[in-house]
């Protein structure tokens, strides 16, 4: 994997992924995201959503093509929380300014994680425990843990899909906010046709596996998203035109 010099985020060039046991998983994949834009991806389950963000990530390795990843700094949210139970939400968000040694001074890591908790609505719950928490707390603990390493590119795979959809939409607008702020490039898996319209700038289908793209849709909606967006004739048009396509992915 390379690193990109352009104005793309990342970049996958014809990105294949054929597993030991014989299973593809991808096959020529070509996608591009740019910085400052925001892409979810939407597919069949085992299409290899995932898995895209996994290269991306430098987690797996593609075995045809090429992804090249501007990827000074790059943030990963899971479908789990995966925070450390004996630690408070304000030692989990330090976390990764530990093990990076990018803030060696303990009150600066300590100020950096407090802001990003007080960034995602936690602030009076740093002394809390994991399990004192809901889970859509947990996940935004997550979220400033991330945020901390000031991500150049930030990858969700799926995280707000065990939460019920009042706290769903919450977090999707919460995200959406924090991508307008901090200018990263987002890439967000979801099984959700909504959520992926209600957060992103552009919607990516994939056929089932192996999986590839066969459609992409711009969302025209601008910076200004919430309630009355949801509520829309215009939002209702275009997720009801991105799930025909999911369908049609989902037999090809």
């Amino acid at each position: 994997m390379a690193t990109t010099t352009t104005e793309n985020a990342v970049d996958f060039d014809r990105v294949g992924l054929t597993f030991a046991n014989g299973t593809t998983a991808l096959t020529d994949v070509s996608l591009r995201i740019r910085k400052g834009e925001f892409v979810s991806i939407v597919g069949p389950s085992g299409c290899g959503k995932s898995t895209l963000l996994r290269i991306a990530s430098g987690l797996s390795a593609a075995t045809a093509g090429q992804c090249d990843v501007a990827r000074s700094h790059v943030g990963y949210v899971f479908q789990d929380a995966t925070l450390l139970p004996w630690r408070t939400a304000l030692r989990n968000v330090e976390l990764f300014g530990e093990l990076s040694g990018a803030r060696s001074d303990k009150a600066a890591r300590k100020a950096a994680a407090k802001r990003t908790l007080d960034e995602v609505g936690l602030a009076g719950f740093e002394d809390h425990l994991p399990h004192q928490l809901s889970g859509g707390m947990r996940m935004r603990v997550s979220l400033a843990r991330s945020l901390t390493i000031e991500p150049d590119l930030f990858l969700f795979d799926e995280p707000f899909g065990a939460l019920d959809e009042i706290t769903r939409d919450r977090l999707n607008d919460l995200v959406f906010d924090l991508f307008l702020e901090h200018g990263f490039a987002g890439m967000f898996v979801t099984h959700s046709v909504r959520e992926a319209v209600a957060m992103s700038t552009r919607v990516v289908v994939m056929t089932g596996r192996p999986g590839s793209i066969i459609e992409e849709f711009e969302v025209p909606f601008g910076e200004n998203r919430g309630p009355e967006l949801r509520e829309s004739p215009e939002f209702a048009d275009l997720v009801a035109r991105v799930g025909h396509s999911l369908r049609g992915a989902s037999v090809v």
